[in-house]
């Protein structure tokens, strides 16, 4: 079995078939689990590249599932709710989703917020800047003529830097967005990375002329 394109996360049958159809119809391929704990299983072992998260499961909710899976990945998630409380849209956001849709669902809306995650994903793997270039699907950075292998997590990082070009970034900022909330890494990650990103973008890593350290706030790309 392959990555998924969707992974429904959702414990009510007649809607797992309803968004399921649809979704197939529109030529993605789609994966179910019925709790969070199943959703978890299978997301560790296949992966996927979206998921639909439904907030009131058996056992884990859909917040503890999306904590869990910003621990380890930065997939889109669109959360799916009977609630249409302002402390459950704002709790969830904070957590790391990208959307969240009350039921009864209007598949029309739900269709193309999925087609426009999925055209973003397509049209941001690859950031560039000069002759700074970061691909993001095969994880490769471009920089003074050479070519570098990059952890996730310093891809992810500079492509934050870059996308925010001349933003002024805080520390607190680049680390929740990269290693979330709830990572059990310090703060002194980010430093870290930072001065790995130097050593392989900046012509002089003493004296960075693209990765700026702002002090007593955080860091800008230039």
């Amino acid at each position: 079995m392959t990555e998924t394109d969707i992974l429904i996360i959702e414990d009510n049958k007649e809607i797992c078939d309803i968004l399921t159809g649809f979704l197939r119809r529109e030529g993605y391929t789609v994966s179910v689990a019925n709790s969070g704990e199943k959703a978890l299983a299978l997301f560790e072992k296949y992966g996927a590249k979206l998921l639909l998260l439904d907030l009131m499961l058996p056992g884990m909710d859909g917040f503890s599932v999306c904590s869990e899976i910003r621990r380890i990945a930065n997939t889109p998630i669109i959360f799916i709710s009977a609630r249409s409380d302002r402390e459950s849209k704002l709790n969830s956001l904070v957590l790391g989703a990208d959307d969240f849709i009350e039921k009864p669902i209007d598949i029309d809306i739900l269709l193309a917020k999925i087609n426009g995650i999925f055209k973003r994903r397509i049209a941001g793997d690859v950031i560039k800047d000069g002759d700074i270039e970061v691909n993001r699907d095969t994880l490769k950075l471009t920089a003074n003529g050479k070519q570098y292998d990059l952890t996730v997590k310093e891809m992810e990082l500079l492509f934050l830097l870059m996308d925010n070009k001349g933003v002024t970034l805080k520390k607190e900022y680049l680390f929740n967005t990269v290693w979330g909330f709830d990572s059990d890494s310090e703060l002194q990650t980010l430093t870290v990375h930072i001065k790995w990103l130097r050593e392989k973008i900046e012509p002089d890593s003493k004296n960075p002329i693209h990765i700026k350290t702002v002090w007593g706030v955080g860091y800008r790309y230039e």
